[in-house]
């Protein structure tokens, strides 16, 4: 990967911890990232977001669309750079299921009319399992759209891959680093009574 200047890449810049985490997919790992602070200083994430940009930028899309918090802070800065529209969407309030990519998310209203037909990236800070990406999938394709590329700073393991590539989405990232990914049932962490830590 190329640096361009920065002392940082986006692994270290979201302060990775070792741990027993359930993520937002409702699989379990040893690593968790703390993403919000990520755009604390844009300064350093703008030489990524140039790199990420360049790779989008033969996907022809009229709109970036990312999932807040930090996903709809990359999709302004890719949807700047690349002068297309930005739209984000919102985790929808729900129950604490079990199962696996429970979470949902939505555009605002008054976007929800302006995606059909329109041919959009879909960006979040890090892809692991890919449940916001999968949802703001789902939500656009809902209302229309056509996405037709994934993006991402940092893409963790590739469980995220299989999904969007039956769909025939690329996915394009910045840094791609091997990640430890357990459905509960098969994870080892609980296996070993190791209890799952709050982040």
């Amino acid at each position: 990967m190329t640096r361009q200047g920065s002392s940082a890449d986006p692994l270290s810049l979201a302060a990775p911890r070792h741990g027993h985490f359930r993520l937002e997919s409702g699989h379990h790992a040893n690593l968790w990232l703390d993403l919000e602070g990520l755009f604390v200083h844009p300064a350093l994430v703008h030489p990524f977001v140039t790199q990420l940009a360049r790779a989008l930028r033969p996907h022809k899309v009229a709109g970036v669309c990312g999932p807040l918090v930090g996903g709809a802070f990359l999709a302004q800065m890719l949807a700047s750079a690349l002068k297309v529209e930005f739209l984000y969407t919102e985790r929808a309030p729900s129950g604490e299921g079990d199962g696996l990519y429970q979470a949902t998310y939505h555009l605002p209203p008054a976007a929800r009319g302006s995606v059909r037909d329109k041919r959009f990236a879909i960006v979040d800070d890090a892809i692991s399992a890919g449940s916001a990406v999968r949802a703001t999938y789902a939500e656009l394709q809902g209302h229309g759209a056509e996405p037709v590329v994934i993006g991402a700073l940092l893409v963790l393991g590739t469980a995220a891959s299989p999904y969007f590539a039956e769909r025939g989405v690329p996915i394009e990232a910045v840094t791609r680093v091997p990640f430890d990914l357990w459905v509960p049932a098969e994870c080892p962490l609980c296996a070993s009574g190791q209890a799952l830590a709050d982040p």
